[in-house]
C-alpha cells in the first residue's frame, strides 16, 4: 500500500527487509516480485534483499511467469542494481 501511493518510509522498508530476508524462501513468485516492485517503487535499495532475491529467482526460475520476471527486472533497473 505505502508503494502504491509512493509513500516512502525508510525505516518500514528497512525494517521489512530484516524480517523478510530470512524467510524469502518461503515466498511464493508473486510476492517475491511484489516486494521488489515496492521497493523501487518508492526508490528504497535493499542491497541484501535485492542479491538474495536474485539468487532465488535462479534457482526457482521454472516458477516465475513472464509479468513477474518483467517487474522484477523493472525493479532492478530502477534501483540500480546490478545481479
Amino acid at each position: 500500500a505505502y508503494a502504491t501511493v509512493g509513500h516512502s518510509s525508510p525505516q518500514l522498508f528497512k525494517k521489512n527487509s530484516e524480517i523478510a530476508l530470512p524467510r524469502l524462501d518461503e515466498f511464493s513468485s508473486q510476492s517475491i516480485s511484489n516486494t521488489v516492485w515496492a521497493y523501487a517503487r518508492v526508490g528504497h535499495s535493499s542491497p541484501e534483499l535485492f542479491d538474495k532475491v536474485a539468487m532465488i529467482v535462479l534457482l526457482r526460475r521454472h516458477e516465475f511467469n513472464s509479468q513477474e520476471i518483467a517487474n522484477i527486472i523493472w525493479a532492478y533497473a530502477t534501483v540500480g542494481h546490478s545481479s
